[in-house]
């Protein structure tokens, strides 16, 4: 059995206390679930060169895939804000590289969290073999 989403959530918001964020001063963190169970975190890391920093999301994903993971079943993703913090545009392209539909969740700092498959945030993603 997995993580429920409350224990995701909670993982997403532990490992954002470890983010490095002195330029944006918005730090995440994410926790994604492998289709066995097994969680893997991951927390923004800025760079002067904005270009080179590296989302929550990509950095969980880059450790599952590390480990030897291609396929997810969620991933939540937390964050300081009031507002929902739902994946940028290039990490749900990440995403969906191994999971084209797995859940999302976003939380916000109050902990509430809302729930969206990753084909309604991308749809007509960039997939492999598309023409």
């Amino acid at each position: 059995m997995g993580a429920t989403d409350r224990d995701l959530i909670n993982r997403a918001a532990t490992v954002k206390e470890k983010a490095y964020s002195p330029y944006s001063g918005f730090p995440t963190g994410a926790a994604v679930e492998c289709d066995d169970g097994a969680v893997f975190t991951g927390c923004s890391v800025e760079n002067a060169s904005a270009g080179l920093t590296v989302c929550a999301e990509a950095a969980a994903v880059s450790a599952a895939v590390a480990a030897g993971y291609r396929s997810f079943k969620r991933i939540a993703v937390s964050s300081d804000g009031a507002a929902y913090c739902l994946p940028c545009g290039a990490c749900r392209q990440i995403l969906h590289e191994f999971s084209p539909d797995m859940e999302v969740l976003a939380s916000r700092a109050d902990g509430r969290y809302v729930s969206y498959r990753l084909s309604e945030l991308l749809p007509r993603a960039f997939a492999r073999g598309a023409k």
